[in-house]
């Protein structure tokens, strides 16, 4: 939310969990998939300033009844369009402030030809709002900014602030997943998510060591690897 629209909207509550929302320059094919292809991938109003009723989304129109997933933070998105391609028959949303990921799922939208994707280019949060409960059958938070300084643990994603409306968008059952490589965020994961109502599914040692039968490395991944950081996956129910 900008300073403009906070002045608008005095109590939207700040929420950021997340760093920097623009990197380096854009490749001028990137400006255009932003000029072009964004605004007809949105999933509708999200953001206080064109919604500020906070109206529900309207997914069966969105998605003509199919079951949705939710990516929050979907970095590049190639996460993203795996399971779109591997799944056409559900409808997936990407939440992403980070305009340059923004922009590379843009890419890969183009190039790939999958239309079962929307797009909200800021805060998970704000998505949150407009959801309509008891609406999401499976989640995805996968490397996720670790805020490594212990001051800085109340942004990250796993604790109660987001959990718990996450919990309320998702269908009783529904499969919430966490990918990380940092241990302590393995620990606050564990820790927190646990009390938000939901239960983790694992059944034997490794279950945290082993990546999902349908996963795709993504460049964090590799990056994490590279590095020597081991990737963790926590699989959890909602209960």
């Amino acid at each position: 939310m900008t300073d403009e629209s906070r002045e608008k909207h005095p109590d939207a509550p700040w929420r950021n969990f997340y760093g920097r929302r623009k990197g380096h320059n854009l490749k001028p094919a990137q400006e255009r998939y932003l000029d072009e292809d964004l605004a007809q991938l949105s999933p509708g109003p999200v953001d206080w300033d064109v919604n500020p009723e906070r109206d529900p989304l309207d997914l069966d129109r969105l998605f003509g009844g199919r079951d949705v997933w939710l990516e929050i933070g979907f970095g590049g998105g190639e996460h993203m369009v795996h399971q779109a391609q591997s799944n056409p028959d559900v409808g997936i949303i990407g939440a992403e402030p980070y305009i340059n990921g923004v922009a590379m799922l843009l890419g890969k939208i183009r190039r790939e030809g999958v239309d079962n994707l929307r797009i909200h280019p800021g805060d998970a949060r704000d998505l949150f709002d407009v959801l309509p409960a008891e609406s999401i059958s499976r989640a995805f938070l996968l490397y996720p900014d670790p805020w490594p300084k212990a001051r800085h643990h109340r942004r990250r994603f796993v604790t109660q602030e987001h959990l718990e409306p996450l919990h309320y968008v998702l269908k009783p059952g529904s499969i919430f997943r966490v990918a990380t490589d940092i241990p302590d965020y393995v620990r606050q994961t564990l820790q927190e998510v646990p009390k938000a109502g939901f239960r983790w599914l694992a059944e034997r040692p490794s279950d945290w060591r082993e990546p999902w039968g349908d996963w795709i490395s993504t460049r964090y991944e590799q990056k994490a690897l590279r590095e020597g950081r081991v990737p963790h996956y926590l699989t959890f129910g909602r209960v």
